[in-house]
């Protein structure tokens, strides 16, 4: 990337169709995790005009009403009329449920190390396999509060203000559905000025598009946008289409992992493919992706990069990642292979030690399944791999 240039980062509220899903399948995943913390878990959700489809394969020792899950949920982002479009009183919801296919949990339950090797013991860490084959990218950043980019901070931050003035009854004519996008300008790797704000909500059919456009540059811009990132050259468009009121699932079908982009790093840096939501934590789409996120931001944190990028990649049913790659981008104060050298010494890459060191077997998953898995700082307790633990241990290990 070059040092001056223009990024954009997307956002989108929990009432957009495809986080409506998400948030469902995250749901049944923290219903599960509640009773039966070694649950195995991969839950589809599929929603559509008054449909609500959950599939997938689960292996459990306990039971759980997908449906009465999915209503709460539904209800609680908003969807409680049928005017709105979706209505999570009156919406079908039916479910497709299998086990967990006997080959992969071979896989997970015993790794190809304790396969190979009888004198390996039976402890846990070492016995867990990844439940997929996968690359998964961690990320961190100096440039914000939540060590994550700018723009993709901002996108988050501005969602979350749309959710909150219409829950709070500021905009009653708000609806549930909505996206934020921020484009900035940066200069020197710099953000310097906000070239482009998109806000596009849904809402109900009496409200205006200038009251729209004043209220979202009053009640959801300024009290987030930094006032000295806009000037008069910063392009703002709200609803751009003059009419947003048909949305959520009776608008566009909504389908889990869609929004993977948004979960993470906002298009920033790579993306391994693998989405997060619905999934148990020895599935490293998800778990790998966290651990990343924990070691490059306990890195930054340290002061040994100012930014840093990690990659990691597993084979199915083997513990061991494959490989781990490192990029801090010209920022870091010791070269990148002692930084390998770091990480492997300081963090326990293998799925069982994730789910250990990370708390990952407890149900705090629909929390995050909209405005994004990293950098909330907005929630009242840091996920585990949002801490910066080890920063201290790593500095002094680096010697800076």
């Amino acid at each position: 990337m070059a040092d001056n240039f223009i990024f954009s980062s997307e956002s989108v509220t929990e009432g957009h169709p495809d986080k409506v899903a998400d948030q469902i399948s995250d749901g049944v995943l923290d219903a599960i995790l509640a009773n039966d913390p070694m649950g195995r878990v991969a839950c589809e959700t599929l929603v559509s005009t008054g449909l609500v489809v959950v599939a997938g394969e689960i292996s459990t020792k306990t039971s759980v009403d997908i449906p009465k899950i999915a209503r709460s949920i539904i209800n609680d982002i908003g969807y409680t009329r049928a005017k709105y479009g979706f209505d999570g009183e009156t919406c079908a919801v039916l479910t497709a449920i299998d086990e967990q296919s006997g080959d992969i949990a071979q896989g997970v339950d015993n790794a190809i190390e304790v396969r190979d090797d009888s004198s390996i013991g039976e402890e846990d860490i070492a016995k867990t396999g990844a439940g997929d084959q996968g690359m998964m990218f961690g990320y961190a950043t100096n440039e914000t509060e939540e060590f994550m980019p700018m723009p993709i901070a901002l996108s988050h931050a501005l969602a979350r203000q749309l959710s909150k003035v219409r829950k709070d009854g500021t905009l009653s004519y708000l609806r549930p559905d909505g996206k934020t996008q921020v484009s900035l300008r940066y200069e020197n790797r710099k953000a310097v000025h906000a070239d482009t704000i998109v806000v596009s909500t849904q809402h109900d059919t009496s409200a205006a598009l200038e009251q729209i456009r004043d209220d979202m540059i009053k009640h959801v811009i300024t009290p987030i946008v930094p006032a000295e990132l806009i000037d008069k050259d910063t392009r703002i468009f709200v609803n751009p289409t003059g009419r947003f009121v048909k949305g959520g699932p009776a608008a566009d079908t909504g389908l889990t992992g869609r929004k993977i982009i948004v979960d993470t790093y906002g298009g920033w840096v790579p993306h391994g493919g693998g989405a997060f939501s619905g999934k148990d934590p020895t599935k490293v789409d998800r778990s790998g992706a966290y651990m990343t996120r924990y070691a490059a931001k306990n890195i930054v944190a340290s002061g040994i990069a100012d930014e840093c990028q990690i990659q990691v990649a597993y084979a199915i049913g083997v513990a061991e990642p494959v490989s781990l790659n490192v990029n801090t981008f010209g920022t870091g104060k010791i070269s990148e292979d002692k930084i390998v050298k770091l990480l492997r010494e300081c963090f326990d890459f293998r799925p069982a030690a994730i789910i250990r060191d990370l708390e990952l077997r407890k149900p705090q998953y629909k929390a995050l399944a909209a405005y994004g898995h990293m950098g909330r700082i907005d929630l009242p307790e840091l996920p585990g791999w949002e801490r910066t633990d080890r920063a201290e241990i790593l500095r002094k290990a680096a010697g800076i």
